[in-house]
Parts: C-alpha cells; sequence; structure tokens
C-alpha cells in the first residue's frame, strides 16, 4: 500500500512539473491556431486534464511534449469544425443569397479569413505558422508536432490551394506579408 501510495505522489510530481514547464507553450501553440487568446487557454487546460488522466501513459512515451502537443492540436481541430458547423447552421438559416456566381473576381470576393478557413486544418496551421507568425519550417514542425518535410509539403499544398482561391498576385502578397 505504501509503494502505490509513493507512486501515485511521484506520478503527481511529475505530472506537475511537466504542467509548469509546458503549460505556457501549450497555450501558445492553441493561440497561433486559433488566433483566440481565451480559447487558447481554455484548450491548455482541457489538454493537461486529458493528459494528467492519462499521465501514465503519457509519461511513459518517448516525447511527453510532442504527445501533448498533438493533443492541443486535435482539441483546436475539433473546436474548429465545431465552430464551422455552426456558422454553416446559421448562414444557412439567414443567408438567402445563392451560393455560386457566375464568373466572380475573387480577390474581391473572398478575403484571406475565409480562404483560410476553406483549408484543412493541417495545411492552414502550416501557411498560418509560417507566414503569419513567421515561423521557420523546423518550429512549425515542432508546433504542430510533424516531421520538417510535413511542414514543407503542407504549407505548399496550403499556399496553391490560396493561389487558386485569392488569385496568384493575391497568394503572393499574403506569403509577402502585405495583406
Amino acid at each position: 500500500m505504501v509503494a502505490a501510495d509513493t507512486e501515485a505522489a511521484d506520478g503527481a510530481a511529475e505530472f506537475r512539473a511537466f504542467f509548469e514547464r509546458h503549460y505556457a507553450e501549450l497555450a501558445r501553440l492553441a493561440h497561433l491556431l486559433t488566433g483566440e487568446t481565451d480559447a487558447a487557454d481554455d484548450l491548455a487546460a482541457d489538454a493537461m486534464l486529458a493528459l494528467w488522466h492519462r499521465w501514465d501513459r503519457v509519461r511513459a512515451a518517448d516525447h511527453p511534449a510532442a504527445y501533448a502537443r498533438g493533443v492541443v492540436t486535435n482539441l483546436v481541430r475539433t473546436r474548429i469544425r465545431g465552430t464551422v458547423r455552426e456558422r454553416r447552421r446559421i448562414a444557412a438559416f439567414w443567408d438567402r443569397r445563392p451560393d455560386h456566381t457566375e464568373d466572380p473576381d475573387v480577390p474581391a470576393v473572398v478575403d484571406v479569413r475565409t480562404a483560410l478557413r476553406a483549408l484543412p486544418f493541417r495545411k492552414r496551421a502550416c501557411v498560418v505558422l509560417r507566414h503569419a507568425f513567421d515561423l521557420s519550417e523546423r518550429d512549425t514542425a515542432l508546433a504542430l508536432g510533424v516531421s520538417v518535410g510535413t511542414v514543407k509539403s503542407q504549407t505548399s499544398k496550403g499556399m496553391a490551394e490560396l493561389q487558386r482561391l485569392l488569385g496568384p498576385q493575391a497568394a503572393t502578397e499574403l506569403a509577402a506579408g502585405r495583406r
């Protein structure tokens, strides 16, 4: 019985140290991905709660911090999907305009936020971290818990999609930080 109590106390102490070392990083990651300070803090707290519930598995992982970043990324993805679904429901209720316009002037009609929301999560995260926050490929990979190669390919594909959505000049300006 004493050994179990000691092990539980050790696990709690390890988690507390992990929390103190990584909470701010996880909140920053959530903020970079959502752009919302309050939501980022909530998401980081939710991630820490989930990690605490699985602490035996997390502390046995090769890279607990990477595991934690994955949890935050998944929570952000779930939040964004829920927000998108809610916005679609609201738009379907209130928006009576036609969904398709013949020969639209895409750069004039589609703003950058709408175009970014059209990207799948990983592409959007890579584009935002690389171009809006000017992180290196390595730092972006670390923030997302993916390889540098994934960052390169997802950023390239995301920018190509933005170019298709916004037009070549607008996407180039976005990459150069002029939008």
